[in-house]
């Protein structure tokens, strides 16, 4: 039997109040707090296929599950949801290199963030390439990766005012998050190199080259 308390309707939204975690955000929309154990509660919801969500959409500090017409949210999925964050099992993506060609026009605030980090340009690009990071969700573009694991070193804010455009493939920072365009458009991220590998593209089984958990090393070309 569903658990008609978790069914939202439009006597149901006004008269029930779910866990504090959880908010309806329409009849069909669930946003769940995860705060830093997105990725994780993420792969266990998605690894899980319950027969009445029809898509888990990651956030930065949140998850939105997204529910089939005429679907309630089932006891399995409640205990899902308020299962201790210990029971959830960490997110390891499939690990992507990709090539960047660094500085130049390819990147050209990398000089200036450079020297706001009180390094050269080598070995700015150095450190930026030297870590692991993880995709933490998609937004902004299909397929815009927000990557964790930006050093603190690196990070900036965006600029003031944003690029009436932006090449596709441009490798990005802004704030804590590093970034890949997967498209030509305006943008107000800090750009710092270019790559060639196709971010989104719609005739392709899985349309987006990275998906929340994955694993990406940036190599300089």
């Amino acid at each position: 039997m569903q658990n008609a308390e978790m069914k939202p309707s439009k006597t149901k939204l006004q008269t029930v109040q779910p866990a504090p975690a959880w908010r309806w955000l329409s009849e069909r929309g669930l946003r769940v707090a995860t705060g830093d154990a997105t990725l994780a509660r993420y792969a266990m919801l998605s690894a899980q296929r319950f027969a009445e969500l029809e898509d888990v959409i990651p956030s930065d500090d949140s998850v939105l599950l997204i529910l089939r017409r005429g679907a309630a949210v089932s006891p399995s999925l409640r205990a899902a949801l308020t299962a201790p964050l210990a029971a959830a099992p960490a997110a390891s993506g499939k690990l992507h290199e990709i090539a960047v060609e660094y500085g130049g026009s390819a990147g050209p605030d990398l000089p200036r963030l450079a020297e706001r980090a009180g390094m050269d340009a080598a070995s700015y690009i150095h450190s930026h390439a030297a870590v692991e990071y993880s995709v933490a969700f998609l937004g902004f573009q299909p397929g815009f990766p927000y990557l964790r694991g930006l050093p603190s070193g690196l990070q900036a804010p965006r600029r003031a005012s944003p690029r009436l455009r932006v090449a596709a493939g441009s490798v990005a920072i802004g704030g804590a998050y590093a970034g890949i365009y997967p498209a030509a458009g305006p943008g107000g991220w800090q750009i710092i190199g270019r790559t060639a590998a196709v971010l989104f593209d719609p005739q392709r089984h899985a349309p987006a080259l990275l998906m929340p958990g994955d694993r990406v090393r940036f190599v300089p070309k």
